[in-house]
């Protein structure tokens, strides 16, 4: 195997402006993410029979068939990966609104309203001690749920199907941002890319 590769964005560097500036967008993705990716493919060069057809999702999805001495690394390396390869997708400069169709009954179900599941996502986003992400997921009774994740740990390590991330880092906000992170997080609902948060919840229910 010769290991993953870095997802071009679905939209250009400045699209998310005003809400992410530019430069954000590209540090974030040009170096952030594909350092987590560099990382993780010299994981892939010392295990290559491990990491032989298993996407990393699948893996991160059972962390115990990891070999020890780099569970911890791919834990780190893939899940900065992974949740910036969701992060990403689940932003769009068409976005914001709120989402349709079976996924905003469950949220009216599970949470009473759009609004109360903002807020809640939004209370775990800017409660998160450090670095990590606010996370809306599917747990394992298919039910949604907010749950906040520091560093890199994917929710698909303890069992939830990550339907949506904000993160938290200050590398995704602090040049616009700085200290504001409850700014960031309200300001960032208006590029949520609802379409895309539906379409991977009708995944997760299949799985």
């Amino acid at each position: 195997m010769t290991g993953y590769t870095l997802p071009s964005l679905p939209y250009a560097y400045n699209a998310l402006e005003p809400i992410i500036d530019t430069q954000t967008v590209e540090i974030h993705h040009t170096k952030h993410h594909k350092a987590y990716l560099d990382k993780l493919n010299d994981l892939v060069k010392r295990y290559p029979s491990f990491f032989e057809g298993k996407s990393i999702e699948e893996i991160l999805s059972q962390p115990e068939t990891i070999p020890a001495d780099i569970r911890q690394d791919v834990i780190n390396q893939g899940g900065g990966y992974v949740n910036h390869n969701l992060y990403f997708c689940s932003l769009s400069p068409n976005g914001g609104g709120a989402p349709h169709g079976k996924l905003a009954e469950e949220i009216n179900k599970a949470f009473g309203s759009f609004d109360r599941m903002k807020q809640l996502l939004s209370e775990a986003a800017v409660g998160q001690f450090g670095s990590g992400y606010g996370w809306l997921v599917l747990n394992d009774k298919k039910e949604l749920q907010i749950i906040k994740a520091p560093n890199q740990e994917s929710p698909l390590s303890t069992g939830y199907q990550p339907l949506l991330n904000i993160d938290v880092w200050e590398h995704a906000y602090y040049l616009k941002y700085q200290n504001r992170r409850p700014e960031y997080v309200s300001a960032i609902f208006d590029v949520i890319n609802w379409d895309e948060v539906e379409h991977r919840y009708e995944e997760a229910l299949n799985k």
